[in-house]
């Protein structure tokens, strides 16, 4: 992650989340049992942000699975037989894996768009 100019301080399990923390906020992913880590494709994730404890969510998928699931749509059809893809939360990433996705976080949060891409959870 050192591309990113942020560095996993802290990673492990804590029941079904596997949650990464760095200096700058705490990734809690809910990945599918068993999956391994540097193959998931399609996960929720919620971010708390360190510096204001705001917290945020988002539904990751990388590309190759948003085509698996399209594919599969139009077999079934679902989505108007696969022609589209939809999620009100979702952010698309190229490449899998829960250390790749922490890394596309913290750029987003080096470039400013973190705020645009995931939804603001309320604190109720």
């Amino acid at each position: 992650m050192t591309s990113t100019g942020t560095r996993a301080a802290e990673q492990g399990w804590d029941g079904p989340w596997y949650r990464v923390r760095t200096d700058r906020f705490q990734a809690s992913f809910l990945p599918s049992a068993g999956e391994p880590l540097d193959a998931v494709c399609n996960v929720d994730v919620e971010v708390r942000l360190t510096a204001d404890e705001s917290r945020w969510s988002a539904t990751v998928f990388t590309l190759a699975e948003v085509e698996r699931l399209m594919e599969k749509d139009s077999r079934t059809g679902e989505a108007l037989n696969g022609r589209y893809f939809w999620c009100s939360d979702g952010l698309i990433v190229r490449d899998a894996g829960i250390d790749n996705i922490t890394q596309v976080l913290t750029g987003l949060l080096n470039c400013g768009d973190f705020t645009q891409v995931l939804q603001r959870l309320n604190d109720d």
